[in-house]
């Protein structure tokens, strides 16, 4: 049988509402009565039950993590990294997959279902729009890795991508490239469109140097690879910038099976410095996307948001930097 409150306050020599109290955040007990309860409930092991805490406090303690990309190895990290830090501040993530949804209704419909006490869309792909349905429906929201806009009607944390887009291309012509490609993911995908922008801008004051733009269907290796295969029909650029580390992968992987050598042939950049950017098989140069930093500010922000909820948005700007690797030809001396 399990153990029951009834046993501890029992044991405890106390009320059933003391045992309760001891463990309500927030609620009146004195430090004795607090300590004989914890010691009769280790005696015991006995643990709180969640859901019955939740019908007294109305909070269940529950963020709902939402994403569309479980083809990209790099969102294990980024679970990983959510999950250790949601349940690092006594939180508990609820994950929704979302694969090819881009209607909020649904997710803000089941979430409000499992009475969540806020949400983080982790995504880079997804408009504004989507978080923002969550907002209007009265769930506090953060938007991890969305795009930045000048007055954010909810909470958005990332890199500015028109500048990582800059800093691709700068990188480039700072090598001697003169026939420069810009293969991104989704051509639909916000993180896309500003990351081109930005590389595109830059490159125009550039007269010497041709460019061109393509695109994967999605942000995955297959993608990256079936959209190389298929630039192959015409000559390619001398180097691309690619809107992904697995993109890049995926693009090296085509170079490679049709024995071209990168970066003698082909340069690559990616974008993101995942993990497996730095496997010595792949090597790839890349502008390192500050992950770690972005989910323990986007953590910490939901969690002050449970208490306050009428915290003002804010967009919040996070630093990248070139990780120079062995995709590009060296710095012209």
């Amino acid at each position: 049988m399990a153990v029951t409150l009834k046993d501890v306050a029992e044991l405890a020599g106390v009320s059933r509402s003391a045992v309760s109290r001891t463990y309500t955040e927030g609620a009146s007990v004195s430090a004795k009565t607090r300590k004989k309860v914890q010691e009769a409930a280790e005696t015991l092991g006995y643990s709180p039950n969640a859901l019955a805490s939740s019908l007294t406090t109305g909070r269940t303690k529950m963020i709902g993590l939402v994403s569309n990309n479980f083809h990209n190895p790099i969102f294990l990290e980024v679970f990983d990294l959510f999950t250790k830090g949601l349940q690092g501040r006594g939180l508990r993530p609820l994950l929704v997959n979302l694969t090819d949804e881009t209607d909020p209704e649904k997710s803000v419909r089941m979430l409000q279902q499992y009475s969540v006490d806020g949400v983080i869309v982790a995504s880079s792909t997804l408009p504004e729009s989507f978080a923002e349905a969550f907002r209007i429906a009265g769930v506090p929201v953060v938007h991890s890795f969305g795009r930045q806009v000048e007055k954010p009607t909810v909470n958005v944390l990332g890199i500015d991508n028109k500048q990582a887009g800059r800093l691709a291309a700068e990188t480039l012509i700072a090598r001697g490239y003169t026939r420069v490609g810009f293969l991104g993911g989704p051509q639909a995908a916000t993180s896309t469109q500003d990351r081109m922008t930005g590389f595109l801008d830059t490159l125009q004051v550039h007269s010497n140097v041709g460019v061109t733009a393509s695109f994967a269907s999605a942000y995955s290796f297959e993608a990256g690879r079936a959209e190389m295969l298929r630039l192959m029909d015409a000559p390619l650029a001398e180097a691309y910038f690619c809107g992904d580390d697995v993109l890049s992968i995926g693009v090296l992987s085509a170079l490679q099976s049709h024995g071209l050598s990168v970066p003698d042939d082909v340069g690559i950049i990616g974008l993101n410095d995942m993990e497996m950017a730095a496997w010595d098989n792949i090597n790839l140069t890349t502008i390192h996307n500050p992950i770690a930093e972005i989910i323990a500010s986007s953590v910490n922000l939901v969690a002050d948001m449970v208490q306050d909820s009428a915290m003002t948005p804010q967009a919040r700007l996070f630093a990248c930097h070139v990780v120079e690797r062995g995709t590009l030809r060296a710095l012209k001396s």
